[in-house]
């Protein structure tokens, strides 16, 4: 297989001056600039990467997260506005339709793509996901296909917990690596923050199979978890590739221990 030429953000924003060592947990994120307002705020702001949604509407590619299915921004626009900054960039796919169409939309300004692309789909089901998330196949075909040196950013389905000591399973950080292996681009996997630290050993069992791996923590708003559950994870691992897209007041504790 052709090796990939992609770079990590670390390596990227490192060699930028922009943080101050390689170290994941300075990369400062925007997350759903969907809409135009939001998308603006983050073009304004002190962030690295900028995170948005792509839903399939009746315009094609748009900036939406399901239920919504309509929205004021669709991909060509955010495409023209963030392309001119210098940030950073992932999107989150919510319809499989808007893949291919929005893959040949990056293609046409693959000259303005040199800073760190993340391509993000859940492909697999995890902790109280749905069964039906197993699009690994077309979707990784698919923005293989059209740009083989982006950053994959390859996660797991997971709806409401009912349990949070239920994480990710060995099943399920097997099969990601099945996956994964196969490919040569970095990858990272989005992990609930609320789950990680009971899934440490899965996670960091897949972590170990490459040095292309990485996580990228998240979280949903209404999740509970502590800041030690986040140190933990920088003592227990490589902080270099281990990212962080959570929310206050948990963001500001972390960034104080930093300095």
């Amino acid at each position: 297989m052709e090796a990939c030429r992609a770079e990590n953000a670390v390596e990227y924003f490192f060699k930028q001056g922009r943080i101050r060592s390689k170290d994941a947990a300075e990369i400062i994120w925007y997350h759903a600039a969907n809409k135009k307002a939001q998308m603006k705020e983050a073009l304004q702001s002190d962030v690295h990467m900028i995170e948005a949604d792509v839903n399939f509407g009746r315009q094609g590619p748009i900036m939406a997260h399901p239920p919504e299915t309509e929205s004021d921004n669709t991909l060509q626009n955010w495409l023209n506005e963030v392309l001119q900054s210098d940030k950073g960039i992932k999107l989150d796919f919510k319809s499989l339709s808007a893949v291919e169409p929005a893959m040949k939309m990056l293609v046409s300004v693959k000259h303005f793509l040199t800073r760190p692309i993340w391509i993000n789909a859940d492909i697999l089901p995890g902790p109280n996901g749905s069964s039906k998330a197993r699009i690994s196949n077309e979707f990784l075909h698919i923005v293989s296909s059209y740009l083989p040196d982006v950053t994959l950013s390859l996660g797991w389905t997971s709806d409401q917990l009912v349990d949070q000591t239920q994480g990710y399973t060995w099943e399920m950080v097997k099969e990601m690596e099945q996956i994964c292996q196969m490919l040569c681009q970095p990858v990272t996997f989005p992990v609930r923050a609320v789950l990680v630290r009971s899934s440490w050993p899965q996670l960091h069992w897949l972590l170990q199979q490459s040095e292309r791996y990485s996580l990228t923590v998240w979280t949903r708003r209404e999740d509970s978890y502590t800041l030690e559950d986040i140190l933990y994870l920088r003592e227990e691992f490589n902080k270099s590739r281990i990212y962080y897209d959570i929310f206050e007041p948990q963001i500001s504790e972390l960034r104080q221990t930093l300095k």
